[in-house]
């Protein structure tokens, strides 16, 4: 699935950290605009995150993989 929903946390400088669940769209044009100095906007489950660019410290990808239950 090329847009299925990926799990990411942003940390932002003093120590903030704000969880969410975007696109894979969403992510890479968050990553795309890391190191500039804009404002950009990602449509997350919960709503928009309008995030500063150049307040963010880094950016966490979750791995998609999930398991649940008992397996090898």
């Amino acid at each position: 699935m090329p847009d299925e929903p990926v799990r990411i946390q942003i940390a932002f400088e003093g120590g903030q950290l704000v969880s969410a669940t975007v696109t894979d769209a969403g992510f890479a044009q968050l990553r795309a605009a890391l190191g500039g100095d804009s404002i950009i906007e990602i449509e997350t489950d919960d709503g928009i995150l309008v995030i500063p660019t150049r307040s963010v410290a880094y950016v966490k990808r979750f791995s998609r993989e999930t398991s649940i239950g008992f397996g090898l």
